[in-house]
């Protein structure tokens, strides 16, 4: 089966440029320039004209919550996969926080069954480190996974890495990447403590970005990266949201660091300004922080202090977005929109067209040595994105296709939205619409 993508704005390496991709069974044959021996296009079984389109390797989300097993009441990997293709994302790395917590081999691996009959899209799950767990982790086979997954600050189950013995043992031996949540979760406790004092009711959601402070964040994360730097660990710290962070990481070019860092959807679209308007909807950890916070971590995906972007799609029912702000889970999703929100900072010269493949794309592949994606390369595996520019939507809480029904983009207009996804050289989204398309692969990894 051949299918000819011809006519579209490739955004690749660096580069954008007017051309044509012919896919081949799962692979990309060919990347052909409009201009270069283009009088005769290959043939093909199908041709998909994307005149007037921009297109994109499939954007990888290093940084999920599907929810499955045992909270699908909020989502699962079926609804969750299928909003994820809807924005492009071609590839997705679910955390281990669910019910029960992934932290041996046999529940990662029941995960991964999940995902090979219900998931639309290409696939791999962390497995999540505890203080007791250390050794029976590090002797997995990590060419098929995506890597460890450390929570520094609060988090479900029993995955809160707090001993210094554990933390130790971990940066020391690990053969593969750590992906650490680092928030300090003493100065969490002490002003949670503070402020129920000052609002022992009626609490407003404003006061999250003090009890997830700027200072939680930065502790924790300085200890991340001391650690690694002290073992040589390869270590990727998540979803960023301060300014004061990005002065733990280098601008030097992503093949010389071992240290990397992600930015979020939600810190790069709201600041603090926002809690008025939208409330418990963009409480998520760690909180977001000040305009001047959002907008230095715009500045460090264009410096190249920021290596990733990610979602950290976190669903929960609207019931339990309702609640008081000290029952309220924190979290939101945002997977299907995520291509809208980076589109619509690149036409707002926020950064660069080529700053969405760089840090969704390219960025993601190599930090994490996936194999033959993340690219449009000939040889590789036809994960590909097509983007119409000219497309207005408004989100609106009912059509989400994600299983909680809600978005805290309610209500905001876009004018961009991926029209086709292609996983391994099959349509899974096309013209807007969701397509049954069994192609979805478990990622594979270098670990050389």
């Amino acid at each position: 089966m051949k299918i000819l993508i011809k006519n579209g704005k490739i955004v690749n390496e660096g580069r954008i440029f007017k051309g044509h991709i012919l896919v081949e069974n799962q692979k990309i044959k060919q990347v052909i320039e409009r201009g270069k021996n283009t009088e005769h296009l290959p043939l093909a079984d199908e041709v998909y004209d994307a005149t007037g389109k921009i297109i994109f390797p499939g954007f990888i989300d290093t940084h999920v919550h599907f929810r499955e097993p045992g909270l699908t009441q909020k989502a699962d990997i079926f609804t969750e996969s299928r909003a994820a293709a809807s924005s492009g994302v071609t590839t997705f790395f679910d955390m281990p926080n669910t019910k029960p917590a992934t932290v041996t081999e046999d529940l990662l691996e029941e995960k991964f069954e999940i995902a090979k009959k219900n998931s639309l899209i290409n696939y791999s799950f962390f497995i999540g480190a505890t203080n007791e767990n250390i050794d029976d982790i590090i002797k997995l086979d990590f060419s098929k996974i995506c890597g460890i997954k450390l929570f520094m600050g609060s988090s479900t189950g029993n995955m809160l890495v707090d001993q210094k013995k554990s933390l130790e043992k971990l940066f020391e031996l690990s053969p593969t990447i750590i992906v650490a949540h680092c928030e300090s979760e003493q100065i969490i406790k002490t002003e949670t403590e503070r402020f129920k004092a000052l609002y022992p009711e009626n609490a407003p959601a404003k006061i999250h970005e003090f009890v997830r402070s700027a200072k939680a964040c930065f502790e924790s994360s300085q200890l991340a990266v001391n650690l690694a730097k002290k073992y040589g660990s390869r270590l990727h710290v998540a979803h960023v949201s301060t300014k004061k962070e990005l002065l733990l990481f280098d601008d030097i070019p992503l093949k010389d660091k071992k240290i990397t860092s992600e930015v979020c959807i939600p810190h790069l679209w709201f600041s603090s300004d926002d809690y008025q308007t939208f409330g418990i909807r963009i409480k998520c950890n760690p909180s977001i922080k000040s305009r001047g916070d959002r907008n230095a971590l715009r500045k460090g995906l264009v410096n190249n202090v920021v290596d990733t972007v990610a979602t950290d799609h976190a669903p929960h029912t609207k019931d339990e977005k309702l609640k008081p702000y000290f029952e309220a889970p924190s979290g939101m999703p945002s997977v299907e929109f995520s291509s809208a929100v980076m589109f619509d900072l690149a036409k707002k010269d926020v950064f660069p067209l080529s700053i969405m493949a760089q840090k969704m794309c390219h960025n993601p592949a190599e930090i994490f040595k996936i194999k033959n994606r993340g690219f449009l390369r000939e040889g590789y595996f036809a994960d590909i994105a097509i983007l119409d520019p000219e497309k207005e939507f408004s989100v609106v809480d009912k059509e989400v296709l994600s299983r909680c029904k809600w978005s805290p983009f309610n209500g905001i207009k876009f004018k961009g939205k991926v029209c086709a996804t292609m996983v391994n050289g099959k349509f899974v989204y096309k013209d807007f619409e969701i397509k049954e398309e069994n192609a979805a692969l478990r990622v594979e990894f270098e670990q050389k």
